[in-house]
């Protein structure tokens, strides 16, 4: 056994039980973007959120033990993504990062924004001509430091 296989329990059991990440969260008391990287095996739950999420998702001890070891961050299986929605945020990225990354710099200086002191709200948003998918990301500035 190792964290894809809880993770794949996890998302068997969503997908068997037609749970809602929204109603995961709630659960939890965290928002639902990070308790849905938690979930996919993207972030560290501590000992009473993984009780939780083992009681939602019917993990055994053992299975619980895995949501607490710190992850392999950024585990895509490619290093371009083929899903789809995952390669339009490459997709994004590759046409735009230089664009973010300019104007953070000429806002903040050198630095990056951080992804570890970081939110995430993913919202719908309704217009005429087909609702949105409304991402707000919010980073600290880390500004780089001379020594």
């Amino acid at each position: 056994m190792n964290r894809n296989d809880v993770t794949e329990k996890i998302i068997a059991t969503k997908v068997g039980k037609g749970i809602q990440w929204a109603d995961v969260a709630k659960k939890v008391g965290l928002s639902k973007e990070w308790t849905t990287a938690a979930c996919l095996g993207q972030m560290t739950l501590d000992d009473r959120q993984a009780k939780i999420i083992g009681k939602i998702f019917g993990l055994t001890a053992e299975e619980q033990k895995w949501l607490k070891v710190v992850p392999y961050k950024g585990s895509l299986p490619t290093p371009v993504p083929t899903d789809p929605l995952i390669y339009r945020w490459y997709e994004v990225v590759s046409v735009y990062g230089t664009t973010i990354k300019e104007l953070i710099h000429e806002e903040f200086g050198d630095g990056i924004m951080s992804a570890i002191d970081f939110s995430m709200d993913i919202q719908r948003e309704a217009d005429p001509k087909g609702d949105r998918v409304n991402v707000v990301l919010s980073g600290k500035f880390l500004p780089y430091k001379t020594y």
